[in-house]
């Protein structure tokens, strides 16, 4: 048992949750609080920071009210937020315009300028990232060549952990999970890239500066502490990104566990003995939010949002397209569905490809689609464990973190699909619980973020293994979802 509470906060793209843990390390209380995203132009994303600052005020309050303690129980906070936006600020840290959040893709120009002037190889064996206008650094550069007026005026270009860290203590930092996205990082080096910096024509005093994870960031300010209704004696952890977050919420935290956050998108990584690069790049590799070690992860293929996507079109709601789904027969009677809504990240990357259903007839129904689309995304989640055991980083067991953990079908689908186990992480908000952990190895109550994962992780008692006799009928189906694949990328 220890003498005080935590909270970790998640800052996502649709909403901000949160988690407080109790003396003896458990969740006691859990909030949520929904965020807008406006897309000004085809393939933009922005959100503005005030939506931030609402839901983590309307989060913390709403759990102290719910677990009844008192501002000054609260020792320490930790966040774990989106990665790969970019918050361009003023010298009293304050917003110059939206943020450029991760979805969004208006600076492929960036990017390829980045490629001509080091080569892609060059790029890719510095940072262990695939050149993406996703990344944060050809957005940095989009607002210098598009709204120079604002580049100018910007005292930081941000991601939105450091960003939300300024506002809460004056110290914008980030870790170095959320630098090793930027694109101008260096991962054997685990400092700033000088030759892409150059490359990007980036000063690095424009960067949040680095630090653990773990390390504390400082005291809240006054008025944070006020809006937040917490004390000024909380301290305020660096933090990480969201994925990082996850891993650490799902106890992988060590090779051999893969952790699979299946949200809108569906990240999935796992964590490497040491520096590793994907030769084929599909798989991207980070710094860990655990200090010092290696994130080998795909980035996420449209998952959850695909779902979404159906449910929306069919009127219904996603439980729903999960019923329906698990009334159809497996391989949904030859339907095959590429979760591309949004461009692909496997088998390969490509922003220009597209969903896709292929082999429908007259005799199919709304339940073939929906099985359909639960199969597509988990062949693409095939994709990378097939990549990851090439790559000598087989999985033992993987640990679903988000909405899909609490469907029985498509965690049984997953275990058939890539003939591994699948375990359900249910404990209450697993990413912001990554950032309570963070928390808990800052107030001193565990050694490291590694400890603190392996006891804090909350996993279901359910563990869904493969079953043989679907075996053929779904290497089957992913067979034809790879020839689909080939095919629909042929006329793109």
């Amino acid at each position: 048992m220890h003498g005080s509470h935590l909270i970790g906060i998640d800052v996502g793209s649709q909403s901000v949750k949160g988690v407080l843990c109790g003396p003896d390390a458990r969740p006691r209380a859990t909030a949520a609080h929904p965020c807008g995203m406006t897309h000004p132009a085809s393939g933009w994303a922005e959100q503005d920071p005030a939506e931030w600052h609402a839901g983590i005020r309307a989060v913390v309050r709403n759990l102290l009210a719910s677990s009844a303690i008192a501002p000054s129980d609260v020792t320490h906070l930790g966040l774990a937020c989106q990665v790969d936006g970019v918050v361009a600020v003023d010298r009293k840290l304050r917003p110059l315009r939206p943020a450029i959040i991760w979805l969004d893709k208006r600076a492929v120009r960036q990017a390829d300028r980045l490629v001509r002037a080091l080569g892609a190889d060059a790029v890719f064996q510095t940072t262990g990232l695939v050149a993406d206008a996703s990344h944060t650094a050809p957005k940095m550069m989009w607002l210098r060549d598009e709204e120079p007026d604002v580049f100018r005026e910007s005292a930081l270009l941000l991601p939105p952990a450091a960003y939300l860290l300024g506002w809460l203590t004056g110290r914008p930092l980030q870790d170095h999970a959320n630098a090793s996205s930027s694109l101008v990082y260096d991962l054997a080096g685990r400092r700033w890239s000088e030759p892409l910096l150059a490359a990007a024509d980036l000063d690095p005093a424009l960067l949040a500066p680095i630090a653990a994870a773990h390390e504390v960031a400082g005291p809240l300010l006054a008025e944070a502490a006020a809006e937040l209704g917490l004390s000024t004696s909380c301290l305020a952890v660096v933090g990480t990104g969201d994925d990082h977050g996850a891993a650490l919420g799902a106890g992988v935290v060590g090779p051999g566990l893969i952790a699979d956050v299946t949200g809108t998108a569906e990240p999935v990584g796992t964590v490497a003995p040491e520096l590793i690069l994907d030769a084929e790049r599909l798989l991207e590799t980070h710094a860990h939010a655990l200090d010092g070690a290696i994130f080998v992860e795909n980035p996420g293929f449209v998952s959850g949002g695909s779902i979404l996507w159906l449910a929306n079109l069919l009127g219904t709601g996603q439980a729903e397209i999960l019923s329906w789904a698990a009334a159809a027969p497996a391989g949904a009677d030859g339907v095959t569905f590429l979760p591309a809504l949004s461009g692909a990240t496997a088998p390969r990357w490509n922003d220009r490809m597209r969903g896709t259903f292929h082999g429908l007839s007259v005799s199919h129904d709304r339940g073939h689609l929906s099985r359909a689309v639960v199969e597509g995304c988990v062949y693409a989640l095939r994709d990378i464990t097939t990549r990851l055991r090439a790559m000598g980083l087989p999985g033992s067991e993987i640990r679903v973190v988000g909405g899909g953990a609490r469907s029985a079908l498509w965690l049984q689908t997953k275990a058939d699909v890539c003939g591994l186990p699948v375990r359900p992480v249910l404990g209450p908000e697993p990413t912001a619980l990554g950032g309570a952990m963070l928390a808990a190895v800052a107030a001193g109550w565990y050694p490291d973020a590694g400890a603190a994962a392996r006891e804090m992780a909350v996993l279901g008692e359910d563990r869904y293994e493969p079953e043989p006799d679907r075996s053929a009928c779904y290497d089957e189906g992913y067979h034809r979802y790879r020839r689909l694949f080939d095919a629909v990328e042929a006329i793109t």
